[in-house]
């Protein structure tokens, strides 16, 4: 949802303070237990009866006595109730990092969704290159001035993906500073920006997203548009190789017209405690308006993989390596972002 910083990674801090809640989270929920915790099925009784009630449990479609098969929209308020219910009652999992699956695929995922489909027409190319299962770090360029490229690569993978994988974003510490978006940030999946959140997610097998370039890339001028910046001292080049997961490089364009930064007031940025303070041809001339993102159209592309298992254990402290793959990654992601700008017709088309 937010950009990683100028990736973190080598000051390898623990998650104290800004990062890990154990036990019950604020807002509810409880962490949810290992998948050897989880209880077991229910059986079929002897003869291939289901005990009552386990079937409507299950989700099926029950019906009343000498009623018709309940309504496709009957369950749809039957589950908004209960998961409401849940909600209030805080009968919910969420993992060690406070990622909330059921609100992100039922709330969030549905509320940014119609953003990507119809406001960014988001256009997915090479979705296969993300495994199936098992553990991949995504690294993409980050641009827009807001973060928003962030969430529509998480509804990419999710919609996009034979298997619906949950995109793991790495965030910069200024995302779980901030009262509300904190809490969102962590229901949807996102953890803080450092290698020993990002190694454990990835030997857990989950897809995790960084965007090395941080606040340099959002936060550049309009006219650096498609440029990449610094790709941080190869942080994450590190972790991929410590958890033997491939590295799939992502190239996103569209968003780098959707606010186009013509300015920056360093001084109210300095005021604010914020990075940058964005001028835009409609901010802040414009007022709440202006915050409107211009309705570009996006393409989202995922790269071949670059493989990382084939490395030994201590490849991951070898300085050189982690220069070239660095760079072998921040090239290939280049490279790609000036192929789709020269196929692209227009930016709103």
């Amino acid at each position: 949802m937010a950009d990683a910083k100028v990736i973190p990674f080598d000051d390898d801090r623990s998650r104290s303070g800004a990062g890990r809640r154990r036990g019950l989270l604020p807002g509810g929920g409880r962490v949810q237990a290992p998948a050897s915790a989880a209880p077991a099925p229910v059986s079929a009784l002897p003869g291939g009866q289901v005990p009552e009630g386990a079937a409507e449990a299950a989700g099926a479609p029950s019906r009343d006595e000498g009623a018709g098969p309940v309504s496709g929209w009957d369950r749809r308020i039957a589950g908004g109730l209960a998961f409401l219910r849940r909600r209030l009652t805080g009968d919910y999992d969420v993992d060690e990092f406070g990622y909330d699956k059921e609100l992100t695929d039922q709330v969030l995922m549905s509320m940014l969704r119609p953003l990507a489909d119809t406001y960014f027409r988001v256009e997915v190319k090479g979705i296969e290159n993300i495994p199936s299962d098992g553990g991949a770090l995504i690294v993409a360029n980050h641009s827009g001035t807001l973060p928003l490229d962030g969430l529509m690569l998480q509804v990419a993978v999710h919609d996009n993906h034979p298997a619906e994988r949950h995109l793991r974003l790495l965030a910069a510490d200024l995302v779980f500073m901030l009262p509300v978006v904190n809490e969102l940030a962590r229901k949807a999946g996102h953890t803080l920006a450092c290698a020993e959140d990002a190694e454990r997610l990835l030997q857990a097998g989950e897809v995790v997203g960084v965007m090395p370039e941080g606040f340099k890339g959002i936060g550049k001028p309009f006219g650096e548009r498609y440029k990449l910046q610094r790709f941080g001292r190869g942080g994450f080049v590190s972790t991929a190789l410590r958890a033997g997961v491939p590295i799939v490089p992502c190239s996103i364009v569209g968003a780098e017209e959707i606010y186009p930064m013509i300015g920056n007031s360093k001084t109210l940025a300095r005021v604010l405690g914020v990075p940058y303070f964005p001028v835009t041809p409609t901010f802040p001339w414009l007022g709440p308006l202006g915050m409107l993102p211009l309705p570009t159209k996006w393409t989202i592309q995922f790269g071949e993989p670059i493989p990382t298992d084939g490395y030994p254990p201590e490849a991951a402290e070898d300085p050189m390596l982690m220069f070239n793959l660095t760079d072998q990654v921040r090239e290939q992601i280049q490279h790609t972002l000036y192929k789709l700008l020269v196929q692209r017709r227009s930016v709103f088309f």
